[in-house]
């Protein structure tokens, strides 16, 4: 009896990257934009409150790298969040140039 053993092609690609971007406007409150990076990005507050400045005073800013689906799910868990509480923040998403 012969046995065939196949061998899978092993050709794995890392996953692309996606900026999350936050853009500034005039109605979300800074104290939101801090207690989001927080609770949806773990960031601690003093590095939230760096963002924050980022956001606000550059118009927007990167506020995390990471794989498109996670990328993806964080924006629209913000997004929802802002809309809930009144607040029209827009979060991008953009590929990273590898």
């Amino acid at each position: 009896q012969t046995e065939t053993m196949i061998k899978p092609k092993l050709d794995l690609k890392a996953p692309s990257m996606y900026k999350v971007i936050y853009v500034n406007d005039n109605k979300t409150s800074m104290q939101f934009v801090i207690d989001s990076l927080e609770d949806h990005f773990s960031y601690a507050t003093t590095t939230a409150e760096k963002i924050a400045n980022t956001v606000h005073n550059d118009g927007a800013a990167v506020v995390a790298v990471l794989p498109y689906e996670i990328a993806e799910q964080k924006a629209i868990e913000v997004t929802m969040e802002a809309r809930q509480n009144g607040y029209p923040l827009q979060v991008k998403l953009e590929k990273e140039d590898a």
